[in-house]
């Protein structure tokens, strides 16, 4: 007998300023995962897994009202774009042509700017049991060259994975870096820290920041440094000997860029739950909620404190529009972006 297909369902989740409508996609497979999805940002608005017991919790911090996600958030589960991160300075050089783009981030760019993806709201259509994205993004917008054509596409695998697949065609060369920002807490209860969470990390290399958090352009080894997740260890175990008092660092990750491999583990001792995180990308941003301050609350009331979360951004490497020695974010007219990434949850045996 085959396996029942994940199903979709799909419902009114609020209303723009402008009119548009805003629907909340629920995908839900046969072994108790669900995924909630709006396609306002095409943001992640909840994740439920199992934990050792059986009981089902929201993995992703978030919000149940548009209301909230409107009035500001540090991009809890969205599509970041059109250039995932940091660019020193708000510019980039290409073709001859400077390019100026918004300083969001003290001095620098950050997630695409004032109105990035995130911001945006996308065409939805629920293909094959998949939900399909897709938004245009004109030539100029937010500073960026091009009309670039992107499709986001969410689906729940057998093996409890979200999987997201990007997709991107311009018709002039621009940078491209798309990325989801999902915090996650497996515990399920995010009145907890994750510093308790044991990651393990397949990264023998990250990149080193400056005081704007801009890659230095060094590629160095995480030996001997709080930053080597080489072996399991607890996030919180030497956070205090990171500047600035967390995680918020580009990881270069082995193994062959454009091959699907599985790149991080967290696992939270309490619940007995664990996400493996998959992807093509040759970077990850490994983030750890430190800038969460109690200010914003999720549906049950949870204010959302420093260390609540940590997020595992698949990417490409911060500033590399500005780093010819980092892999290219550059798309040219004629070539496909495209990249996956998987969050894979189930129980430690």
């Amino acid at each position: 007998m085959s396996e029942a297909a994940p199903s979709i369902t799909k419902e009114l989740f609020g209303t723009l300023e402008d009119g548009r409508e805003v629907y909340q996609f629920t995908l839900a497979n046969a072994h108790g995962m669900e995924a909630d999805i709006i396609n306002y940002g095409g943001i992640v608005t909840a994740i439920r897994v199992p934990d050792a017991d059986g009981a089902s919790a929201n993995v992703v911090l978030g919000f149940d009202s548009l209301e909230k996600y409107l009035g500001g958030h540090p991009y809890f589960g969205a599509i970041v774009g059109r250039y995932g991160n940091r660019i020193a300075g708000g510019t980039f050089s290409l073709d001859g042509t400077t390019y100026e783009l918004a300083r969001n981030d003290g001095e620098n760019h950050l997630h695409g700017g004032e109105q990035g993806f995130d911001k945006r709201l996308w065409e939805a259509e629920v293909v094959d049991g998949s939900l399909h994205l897709s938004y245009l993004s004109e030539d100029g917008e937010e500073g960026y060259p091009g009309n670039l054509e992107v499709a986001v596409t969410y689906s729940l695998t057998d093996q409890n994975g979200l999987k997201i697949e990007y997709e991107a065609t311009t018709d002039k060369a621009t940078p491209v870096n798309l990325t989801n920002h999902s915090y996650f807490n497996l515990s399920g209860d995010p009145s907890t820290t994750i510093l308790d969470h044991v990651l393990t990390l397949h990264a023998d290399h990250y990149t080193p920041v400056d005081e704007g958090l801009i890659p230095t352009g060094e590629i160095a080894s995480v030996e001997e440094t709080p930053f080597d997740f080489t072996e399991p260890q607890a996030i919180g175990s030497r956070i205090d000997e990171v500047e600035g008092g967390g995680y918020d660092h580009n990881f270069v990750l082995n193994g062959p860029q454009d091959s699907l491999r599985t790149v991080a583990t967290v696992f939270d001792p309490d619940t007995q739950r664990q996400m493996q995180v998959l992807t093509t990308e040759p970077g990850v941003q490994f983030y750890t909620g430190n800038f969460l301050d109690g200010s914003l609350t999720g549906s049950d009331g949870t204010a959302y404190q420093r260390h609540a979360a940590f997020c595992l951004e698949t990417q490409h490497f911060p500033n590399s529009p500005n780093e010819p020695d980092f892999p290219s974010t550059i798309l040219k007219p004629g070539d496909t972006y495209h990249t996956t990434t998987i969050y894979r949850f189930s129980v430690r045996e």
